[in-house]
């Protein structure tokens, strides 16, 4: 007797809608957050004005985030639906050829003529829709578009992001000591960040720490520099 498993199995390319979003919202809450702390901290005479910059970069970048993930993910949704509905229709005329597409695809992933004849059938009898969008246009319900989850996803972690060298600013005397110390904060809290979204996506640790503290700390360094160079924020 063939026993069939049944323990659950949750893959990691699951976590890719949500996680995209939050790396992309913390790395930019922590960025930006820091970068405009450095260039206005350069020019500023008093601790308010930094940390009232500081704010608003916060409340400003959130906003951004979730409005532009939002416009961005919906736009992808709608591309989807368009493809669909596309599909749905030429299932509608041809379906003979779309079977003919199927059993085609099936044939060039390694199932020989006869086997992808029959898969395709099957399929298209049980679901075809579903199985045209798997197979043929490659979305499923771990890839397709989010907009609303996206949004909130990257306005709260934006706001995480940009807390911690905000907070560090707040700790620090206005001057050399701030100027220094929120860079170099930050540089540490994009090393964990790179560690804790390597790890949720099943990353090599190491990789994506480096990567997210040289993209950072490159972007830190241009735009204070352009901060000081102009004598304002940026």
């Amino acid at each position: 007797m063939v026993r069939i498993s049944t323990h659950p199995e949750r893959h990691l390319i699951e976590r890719i809608g949500w996680l995209r979003a939050a790396v992309l919202g913390a790395n930019d809450g922590i960025v930006s957050t820091a970068s405009l702390i450095m260039g206005v901290a350069a020019a500023a005479s008093g601790k308010g004005e930094v940390m009232l910059a500081g704010v608003a970069g916060l409340v400003a970048g959130a906003m951004s985030m979730a409005a532009g993930e939002y416009v961005s993910v919906s736009s992808q949704a709608d591309t989807e639906a368009a493809d669909l509905a596309r599909e749905r229709g030429e299932l509608a005329q041809a379906p003979e050829a779309e079977h003919a597409e199927l059993a085609g695809i099936y044939r060039q992933r390694g199932l020989d003529a006869a086997t992808a004849e029959t898969v395709a059938t099957q399929l298209m009898a049980h679901d075809a829709l579903g199985a045209h969008a798997r197979d043929e246009l490659s979305i499923t319900h771990a890839t397709t578009a989010r907009p609303v989850q996206a949004a909130l996803t990257s306005a709260a972690t934006f706001t995480a992001g940009a807390a911690l060298p905000l907070v560090t600013a707040a700790l620090l005397p206005i001057g050399n000591r701030m100027i220094v110390g929120v860079p170099l904060a930050s540089l540490v809290f994009l090393a964990a960040l790179g560690s804790v979204g390597a790890r949720a996506g099943g990353a090599p640790v190491g990789k994506a720490m480096l990567r997210v503290t040289f993209w950072g700390a490159l972007a830190m360094a241009i735009t204070a520099g352009i901060g000081k160079l102009v004598g304002t924020a940026v």
